[in-house]
């Protein structure tokens, strides 16, 4: 029997922080994972980042990047009066955007990978993960046993730190907003409360989708690196 080739299925940028996201053909992974990816917070009127855990209104807003990089929201500039006043009413009177560059904007890893074979026994929309990369070819649930592996993507490595444990952001619709606490219950129950991978890049390079996607028992040295929180996203 000829074993499948597992290859990159779809690749995912989230602009703004708890936001729906859009879908790449193709990206770099840099240092802290996708350019451009979660580089706009919701801060609330003491300064502190809102999520969708709280305000999962924000999940109905879409956030893309134009061809000169730029944040759009619904398709408007981010600094627009627009999106000012759909955040607010999404989040909050005090609610705004701002930029944040650095490790503080992942609650984690800076990137989340999952796998098809997962997502079918799952049996949900898998835009309720909000994964980074999904690797395509792979069977039932043989990503679970990936923790302190690497995957090989053409020329860019990425580390497997370890299993995700899932929060309340799984249940919001990623459609219509509507909540269903199956959802999670059925990962408390299925899963042990955990699914997908956090990951980070412990070799920068291109990926995109199609590339081949090899696991690695072991990569040099290289050892995930400490930052953001440590709670689910």
């Amino acid at each position: 029997m000829t074993r499948s080739v597992m290859r990159v299925a779809e690749l995912w940028r989230y602009p703004v922080k708890s936001m729906a996201g859009e879908r790449l053909s193709e990206t770099m992974l840099a240092p802290l994972g996708l350019p451009g990816d979660r580089e706009l917070v919701v801060v609330d009127g003491t300064g502190r980042i809102v999520t969708s855990r709280t305000q999962p209104g924000l999940l109905r807003l879409r956030a893309t990047r134009d061809a000169d990089g730029r944040v759009q929201v619904d398709g408007r500039e981010w600094t627009s009066p627009e999106v000012e006043a759909r955040v607010r009413a999404a989040a909050g009177p005090d609610a705004r955007l701002v930029a944040v560059a650095g490790p503080e904007r992942f609650d984690v890893m800076p990137l989340l990978v999952t796998s098809d074979g997962a997502i079918a026994a799952l049996g949900v929309d898998h835009r309720r993960l909000r994964p980074n990369l999904v690797v395509g070819g792979v069977p039932g649930l043989a990503e679970r046993a990936w923790e302190r592996r690497f995957l090989a993507v053409g020329e860019a490595v990425i580390g497997l730190k370890d299993l995700r444990a899932r929060c309340i952001m799984t249940t919001f619709d990623p459609d219509t907003g509507a909540q269903d606490l199956a959802v999670l219950a059925r990962i408390r129950e299925r899963f042990e409360g955990s699914f997908a991978l956090n990951a980070w890049v412990a070799r920068p390079g291109p990926v995109a989708v199609g590339a081949t996607v090899r696991v690695l028992e072991a990569f040099g040295e290289a050892l995930p690196p400490r930052l953001g929180r440590s709670v689910a996203r």
